[in-house]
């Protein structure tokens, strides 16, 4: 039973009256879950394939999330500060290491900072150079690095001037990415599957041919995987799915099972170059961060989740391509693989949003007409399938915008 303090209503109005607006909520109330379900404050139950915005990539009350959480709290030290060592954080560093090939990590609390840290370590590989690209369409955070590599002008606009300069270029345009990169470019940030721009995958030339121009220009490669990364895609780093090796890697979301917890993968020109004090963290690495970070990697690998996600996903795709071919124009293209699908429409994606939340599926959105799907890895194909089935539905019932 709710308390008053608990009712929807009283809920948004203490939103309203005391939380600065800067986010355009849905009056949706999710309170709890299990697996891929979420169930809302009345008792409805709702399939999730946004998991957070990619983060929840176990679903909830997975049961190593819950005895890891049990038995860390238990332990009563949830901080310690970077000033003094804790085994988790150097446990999932380890695993990084190892399952990513790069020599370091450092560890922040989100995808911002993640990129955040970026900018200033490719400055030191660059040193005198302030001058970035980034893909149209791209995003990379909302602080002022993250903000200013991000191509979304409207994002942009009311906080210039941002940090240092940055090209923006149409996403697997070889021709313009050779043209932009010059002597005085400092980086490259490439999302290698571009989320918030419309669930876009960059091509295995495309991104060679990045790696090959940061190569010329002597730039840092930078690849943002907060999204796309940690078993997303069905392999656990998208740039080892391509076959090219940037100069860092960013993670976030899925990594620390649901708290904050993000990290940048250093390769070993960079990791040479850094010394103490150059940069820091109050809350990166936290320890029960970091013990839920491992229990997410093992679970990833040791349950088999990586094989489900290419098979799932390369089902949904079949799935996805059918639904297209019969939806007389309603659908006008479909993006991505594993369990990372952006469906673009032909009228407001918000819009089929709120009708599909009324059917009992929670889906987020990009750019203003592309479903954006990121379902936790546990995700069973029944889900997906009565998703398909009450988009298709929707689309039939409800005509086009003009």
């Amino acid at each position: 039973m709710q308390t008053s303090a608990e009712q929807t209503a009283a809920v948004e109005k203490r939103d309203a009256d005391f939380i600065l607006g800067t986010y355009k909520r849905t009056s949706f109330h999710p309170r709890t879950g299990k697996g891929a379900k979420l169930v809302d404050a009345d008792g409805k139950v709702y399939w999730d394939l946004l998991a957070g915005i990619a983060v929840n990539a176990l679903g909830y009350r997975h049961p190593r999330l819950v005895k890891a959480l049990k038995e860390e709290t238990a332990k009563g030290v949830l901080h310690v500060s970077n000033l003094f060592y804790h085994p988790a954080q150097g446990l999932l560093a380890e695993r990084l290491v190892s399952r990513s090939g790069f020599p370091k990590v450092f560890f922040c609390n989100t995808g911002a900072e993640a990129t955040e840290a970026a900018v200033k370590l490719t400055r030191l590989a660059t040193p005198g150079r302030s001058r970035m690209i980034a893909l149209e369409g791209g995003f990379h955070g909302r602080t002022m690095g993250a903000l200013a590599l991000t191509g979304n002008e409207g994002y942009r606009k009311p906080f210039e001037p941002l940090v240092g300069t940055t090209a923006f270029l149409p996403p697997n345009d070889v021709a313009a990415l050779n043209a932009a990169a010059t002597p005085d470019t400092s980086a490259i940030f490439l999302e290698p599957v571009m989320g918030e721009g419309g669930i876009v995958p960059l091509t295995p030339e495309y991104v060679l041919a990045a790696r090959a121009a940061a190569d010329r220009v002597g730039a840092s490669l930078v690849f943002d995987e907060i999204q796309s990364g940690l078993g997303r895609t069905g392999h656990l780093f998208v740039f080892q799915e391509l076959g090219v090796t940037p100069d860092l890697v960013l993670l976030a979301k899925p990594l620390g099972g649901g708290l904050p917890l993000g990290a940048v993968l250093v390769g070993p020109k960079i990791a040479a170059l850094v010394k103490a004090g150059q940069h820091g963290t109050t809350f990166g690495g936290n320890p029960v961060a970091c013990r839920l970070g491992l229990e997410v990697l093992e679970a990833i690998e040791e349950d088999g989740l990586l094989a489900k996600i290419r098979e799932t996903g390369e089902w949904f795709g079949k799935k996805l391509r059918t639904a297209k071919r019969k939806s007389k124009g309603a659908i006008k293209d479909v993006r991505g693989r594993g369990l990372m699908w952006g469906v673009e429409l032909d009228r407001d994606a918000s819009d089929v949003q709120r009708k599909l939340l009324a059917k009992g599926f929670v889906v987020g959105t990009s750019r203003t007409n592309v479903l954006r799907l990121l379902p936790p890895y546990v995700v069973p194909r029944p889900a997906l399938a009565g998703f398909l089935k009450a988009l298709e539905e929707i689309l039939r019932e409800t005509p086009s915008n003009p």
